[in-house]
């Protein structure tokens, strides 16, 4: 059960498309970050006008080590750029700076998603590390709990990465609607600055994808889902 030939069939098509999104986001981001956003702001600066036009003054924006590592912490209240965001002043620096910022404002109007996701985080975290290993010990001892054990475990991270989703689409949404609302980019770079955020919404429709498919091969295996159970 260790070496499944149908375990990897199952998850290529899943781990084609992380792949493929990584490789797009990177290409995405390096392209328009060769393009300057005529305001002339950076990420930093631009992130800030928008959650101060906004009304959120208790957040402060921080710079990060890293290449893409933008984040919200929405625990500490800070929100971290990479450099290239922090100091560039480019399309894809503002699109990605607006898009955490977008976190920000999600997380200080109560956005249910959001709140939601910060929920199951732990349980989670927690599921992706140990419910795999839980569901196939079960099976090897032929232990029905444990099994179950696993499952529940595991599909905290699933639903983890599919509650994500509504997060994420939203953050950017609400990013290229306020750079254009507040004159940060006008209406014909609004386009390549979505293009940007499409491209990394990409990479979370690939993680989702990828663990709902692990999910079902291993309700499969252990005969829950029209399979056998395994001896």
């Amino acid at each position: 059960m260790f070496f499944d030939p149908f375990y990897l069939l199952v998850m290529v098509p899943g781990l084609a498309l992380s792949l493929w999104a990584s490789f797009k986001v990177k290409s995405t981001f390096r392209r328009y970050s060769e393009v300057r956003a005529r305001s002339g702001m950076s990420g930093a600066e631009a992130a800030r006008e928008l959650l101060r036009q906004r009304g959120v003054d208790n957040v402060k924006v921080e710079p990060v080590e890293g290449f893409l590592s933008d984040h919200y912490d929405p625990g500490a209240r800070v929100l971290r750029l990479s450099p290239d965001v922090y100091h560039g002043r480019s399309l894809a620096s503002l699109g990605v700076a607006a898009h955490e910022a977008g976190h920000a404002l999600q997380h200080a109007s109560g956005y249910a998603p959001l709140k939601f996701r910060s929920m199951v985080v732990k349980p989670a975290m927690l599921g992706s590390n140990l419910g795999m290993y839980v569901m196939m010990g079960g099976m090897f001892l032929q232990a029905t709990s444990l099994v179950w054990i696993g499952i529940v475990m595991f599909s905290a991270f699933v639903l983890f990465t599919l509650i994500t989703l509504p997060v994420e689409f939203n953050a950017s949404s609400r990013a290229v609607a306020a750079l254009q609302q507040s004159g940060m980019i006008a209406s014909d770079e609004a386009r390549p600055t979505k293009a940007v955020l499409d491209a990394a919404a990409l990479t979370y429709v690939a993680a989702a994808i990828t663990a709902v498919m692990q999910l079902l091969y291993f309700l499969w295996r252990a005969g829950l889902l029209g399979g056998r159970r395994e001896e």
